[in-house]
């Protein structure tokens, strides 16, 4: 049942990975709802990240380990992130968002991203080492997520690009995710049950 929780807070990962991009696109409506669903893609992958460690954990190592938690502090970091951004930041002065934003504010933003993209590149190596997960889900997964994680750094495009590009390799990690519940309640065929 786990990992089919997990499985499932990926795909809803996925999906509001791409109605953000489409949101800062301009495809979806700026609105009180668009912005309230918008943190939590960091929150749901941060669940999906979990299943995948516990997964791998034996054949992922130590660097496994570092990479999650790596990887799980930038995705809690970034859920509160766009919690600051969409539910603080609309209700304060565009001067005093700038002063916060030159200040340390803006200097733990930039910590957080780089945070989660050391994080996602090590737990990405992890994975990829430990055979577990399909490699072009993983690359995805990792070639997205660091635009993804540097939405100040990188031009409008990119990041959106890479919104999009780690949702499809979120949605595959999660249907791998999903298989492996039902790896784990089918039966056992022993060779004293074939005779």
């Amino acid at each position: 049942m786990f990992y089919r929780v997990t499985a499932g807070a990926g795909l809803v990962c996925a999906g509001l990975l791409v109605f953000n991009a489409l949101r800062r696109a301009g495809v979806v409506p700026e609105n009180a709802v668009t912005h309230a669903v918008a943190p939590f893609a960091a929150l749901t992958g941060l669940l999906m990240v979990t299943g995948l460690y516990l997964l791998a954990r034996h054949a992922a190592g130590g660097l496994g380990v570092a990479g999650y938690v790596l990887n799980a502090a930038g995705l809690a970091g970034a859920f509160a992130v766009e919690y600051v951004l969409h539910f603080v930041f609309p209700l304060l002065a565009g001067g005093t968002v700038r002063g916060l934003l030159d200040g340390a504010t803006g200097r733990a933003f930039l910590v957080t991203s780089v945070i989660l993209m050391a994080g996602v590149l090590t737990f990405g190596a992890a994975v990829l080492r430990s055979g577990v997960f399909p490699v072009p889900a993983v690359l995805l997964y990792m070639a997205g997520m660091v635009p993804g994680s540097l939405r100040n750094v990188v031009p409008e495009p990119v990041y959106l690009g890479g919104l999009v590009v780690a949702a499809a390799g979120v949605a595959w990690l999660a249907a791998r995710l999903w298989g492996a519940e039902e790896d784990r309640t089918a039966p056992v065929v022993t060779s004293t049950a074939r005779a």
